[in-house]
Formats: structure tokens, C-alpha cells, sequence
């Protein structure tokens, strides 16, 4: 009898009212949102400083990752649609503590994003001053002040709400569009004027592919961000019919631009000379002055910059939605679950997010020799092991699904299912292995693995030891509740 009362009185202890978020975002709000989250031209000059072959490794990424990826997030979200993404799927289909290391590690690899988005943003708008003021990029004062005062006014913007934050994405999605676009044409211009020092012998894997193994982790990290509107579930319009449309357009336009931008780059500069912070514009620096409109350099960076700052307002409001989504299950502090009373967003979550952002700053500039290019590729490696672990349980999640002896389609039939999940799981697992190779960038090996390694596993600590101190208080809660009603 005991048993059976607090069986009842259980599911009264979790029903608190959930809080009401607004749905802003439309279909072309959504492509947007994908084009700048997706495309993201800061990944490209790394990329590119390993050769065309890295052209190859694009193609096949595409195939086995990217595509896989969009079946994944149309297929789940139709399944198991609200407020969390990845969060909430692997929740869904493997359990809670699994639903809360994907969405842990999905926020955790952004504050490791968010400071590369910053450090690159610095390294392009200095041009908007002039190429005279290039050289401001590698001094670690500026970079820092300017860094942390453009987290500053990302965050602001997020928490007035989507309804404003929003058009910083459209703004920086059109921008990248423009600016991609810009640089693609330039490079044919070239091409068809000038020709190209680019030869066949640079598409072939070199004798010693240390380097383009960590450009091809870089890579399928680059090609993230399909799942990012499903985070902000609740706060899309009508989702199961905008969802599927918008998820193709978005991937369509990302795939060719970044294929198109790493080509124009190796036409454009030397891989040897190509620098991992203002890549894009050198390469429009070079091919400009060619054709006689150097002019445009300045216009450029300022597009380029507005662009970046919309990548860096996509993932940071994107991934605060998971400790926001964490606060309310109970599993992180519930505060981090409250919404602002007047912009209805979360505004605890995104300035937890944005202060541990601006402390990896601060350390990686104050307390290592690295050098600006070096810090950026060290958080830039920790994210994309970090960021590729949630899409284990994703790519694992339509496995599962598709193997279920009682399964019925939704959205996809199960040979699409079985075929995108392992091909998108495989790929996950090789991208992440092939990123604790260090770019070209890091001079101390030991100093990188020890980052990597002591990184990777003190954030899955942390989340270990959250969920579980945080469970258990939950847990106790409920029993609290419980013995009265006994």
C-alpha cells in the first residue's frame, strides 16, 4: 500500500510548470540560423593550410557525416520534439545521465568555441582599419580586451531575446553569404585571368598526413550545427513543418560554401603562408590587389566581422539552452533554469556560459607562452572532440531506434535509418580520434596532448560528478515530498 501511494504522488513532486519561452523563429529565420552556425569561415583557413587534399576530406565528410547528420536531426526531432536537442534525445533513448553528459559536453565544447570565434573575430576586424593594423591581432592585450567586450554585447543581445538576438543571426547569416560569395568570385576571376599554381600533385595525401589527420576532425566540427535549432525546440514556429526544409536549404548552402572557400583559399595564398586567424582575408587582400580593386578589403572585413559575430551569438545562445534545459531536470543548479521576468529567455544560463568563456580566455593568454594562432588551435581541438561526443548518442539514437523490434517510421524508413546512423557514427568516432594529432600551429607536443587529454577528461568528470551530487539531491527531494503524503 505504501508502495502504491508513493507511486501516485511521485509525478506530482516533477510537474512544475515549465517556463514559457516565445517561438520566434521562422523557416528563413532557421536557414540563417544553419548557414552561420554551419558555415563558419573561421575553420576554413586552418583547414586549408593543409593542402587541397583537404578538398578530398571535405567530399567524404559531406557523404558520411553531413548527411547523415541532417536525416539524424529531421528523424529526432520529429521523434522527440521541446526545448534541449541533443540533451533531451539521448535522454529520451538511453537514459538520463547519457541525456546529461551529450548536452554537458554540447555546452562545455562552446565555451572552448565561443573564444575561437572571438580570437577570429579580432583577427579580421583589425583590417577594418586598415592592413597597416593587422599586426594588433597577435598582441595578446588587444586581442583579450577586444575579445571579452564582444562576448559582452553577444550576451546582452541574447538575453533581451531571439526576438532581438535573432537578427544578429540573420544579420551574420547574410553576411557570411556575401562574404563567401565574394571571396568565391574573386577566385574564379583570378583563376580565369591569372591561372594558378595549384597542381594536381597538391590534391594527393602527403608523405607525412600528421597534420591533415587533425584538419579532418576540424572538419567534421565545422559541419555541426544542423541539431542547433533543435536546442531552441519550443521556440520555433510550428517546427515539424519548418524543421525538414529549412535543415536541407541550410545544409545545401553550407556544403558548397565550404568547399568553394577552402578551393578559392589554396588559389588565392600558399599553404605555408596561410594564417589561421586572417586566412579569409589575406587570401582577398592577394587576389583584390590583382584585379585592381584593393578598395574593397576594408568593406570586407567589416561583412566578414559582422559574420563572425552572428556565429558567436548562434552557438552562444544555441548552447545555453542546455544547461538552462539541465537547471530545470534538477541535474545543475535550478537556478541556471530561470527566465528572465520581462525578456522570457535564459539569462542565468547564458551568463554562466559567457563568464566561464571569458575565464578560458583570460588563462590560456595570462598563464601559457602560446602565442595567439597556437591558443586559438588548442580550444579549437578540445571543442571538436567535445562537440563530436553528443553526436555519438545521436548517430547512436537512430541505431538504436531503427533496431527496435517494434519500430514505426516517422519520418524515415529503417534501412535510411540503420545506414545513416553507422555511417555518421563511424565517421564521429575516427573524427574524434584524428583530432588529438596537433596541427602545424602547436609547437609543444606534450604541452597540446596534456591539454587534450586532461581536458577531454576533466569536463566528463565534472559532468559525472554534477549529475550524480545533483541526482541525488533530486532524488531526495522526492522522498521528502513523498513521506508527508505517507
Amino acid at each position: 500500500m505504501a508502495n502504491e501511494v508513493i507511486t501516485t504522488t511521485l509525478p506530482a513532486v516533477e510537474s512544475r510548470e515549465a517556463p514559457h519561452l516565445k517561438r520566434v523563429l521562422g523557416r528563413w529565420d532557421l536557414v540563417l540560423l544553419f548557414v552561420v552556425a554551419v558555415f563558419n569561415l573561421n575553420v576554413v583557413p586552418s583547414i586549408a593550410a593543409n593542402g587541397g587534399v583537404t578538398a578530398w576530406l571535405w567530399i567524404i565528410s559531406l557523404l558520411l557525416f553531413f548527411w547523415p547528420q541532417g536525416i539524424a536531426v529531421i528523424e529526432l526531432a520529429h521523434r522527440y520534439p521541446g526545448e534541449g536537442g541533443v540533451y533531451l534525445w539521448a535522454k529520451e533513448v538511453f537514459g538520463d545521465f547519457h541525456g546529461f553528459l551529450s548536452g554537458w559536453c554540447y555546452w562545455t565544447n562552446n565555451m572552448m568555441y565561443v573564444p575561437t570565434i572571438m580570437l577570429y573575430f579580432v583577427g579580421v576586424s583589425v583590417f577594418v582599419l586598415g592592413p597597416a593594423h593587422a599586426g594588433l591581432a597577435d598582441s595578446k592585450s588587444f586581442a583579450l580586451a577586444a575579445s571579452l567586450a564582444l562576448l559582452i554585447i553577444l550576451v546582452v543581445m541574447n538575453i533581451v531575446g531571439l526576438g532581438v538576438g535573432k537578427w544578429i543571426n540573420n544579420v551574420g547569416g547574410l553576411g557570411t553569404l556575401i562574404a563567401g560569395g565574394l571571396l568565391i568570385t574573386l577566385g574564379v576571376i583570378v583563376w580565369i585571368r591569372f591561372g594558378t599554381s595549384v597542381t594536381p600533385a597538391d590534391f594527393r595525401i602527403p608523405a607525412n598526413p600528421r597534420f591533415v589527420l587533425n584538419s579532418f576532425g576540424v572538419i567534421c566540427f565545422g559541419l555541426v550545427g544542423l541539431e542547433l535549432a533543435s536546442v531552441m525546440g519550443d521556440e520555433i514556429e510550428n517546427p515539424r513543418k519548418t524543421l525538414p526544409g529549412a535543415v536541407a536549404w541550410g545544409g545545401i548552402l553550407s556544403g558548397a560554401l565550404y568547399i568553394g572557400t577552402t578551393l578559392t583559399l589554396l588559389v588565392a595564398v600558399s599553404k605555408d603562408q596561410i594564417s589561421v586567424l586572417q586566412g579569409i582575408v589575406q587570401a582577398v587582400s592577394h587576389m583584390s590587389a590583382r584585379v585592381g580593386i584593393g578598395w574593397i578589403i576594408a568593406p570586407f572585413a567589416l561583412m566578414l566581422s559582422l559574420s563572425i559575430a552572428g556565429i558567436g551569438s548562434a552557438w552562444l545562445g544555441g548552447s545555453a539552452r542546455i544547461p538552462f534545459v539541465a537547471g530545470l531536470d534538477s541535474y545543475m543548479p535550478e537556478w541556471l533554469g530561470k527566465i528572465h521576468p520581462k525578456y522570457a529567455t535564459p539569462y542565468a544560463a547564458l551568463i554562466v556560459h559567457a563568464t566561464v568563456s571569458m575565464i578560458l580566455v583570460v588563462i590560456n593568454f595570462s598563464f601559457t607562452r602560446a602565442g595567439v594562432q597556437e591558443t586559438f588551435q588548442q580550444l579549437l581541438s578540445l571543442a571538436v572532440v567535445l562537440q563530436l561526443i553528443p553526436f555519438l548518442y545521436v548517430f547512436g539514437a537512430l541505431l538504436k531506434i531503427a533496431m527496435d523490434k517494434d519500430f514505426q517510421p516517422a519520418r524515415y524508413r529503417r534501412p535510411t535509418l540503420i545506414l545513416a546512423g553507422a555511417s555518421g557514427l563511424l565517421t564521429t568516432i575516427l573524427a574524434m580520434g584524428v583530432a588529438f594529432f596537433p596541427a602545424q600551429q602547436i609547437k609543444s607536443l606534450l604541452r597540446y596532448e596534456v591539454w587534450m587529454f586532461g581536458g577531454t577528461l576533466a569536463f566528463i568528470g565534472l559532468a559525472a560528478f554534477f549529475f550524480f551530487v545533483y541526482g541525488r539531491r533530486k532524488a531526495a527531494r522526492k522522498l521528502a515530498s513523498a513521506v508527508p503524503a505517507l
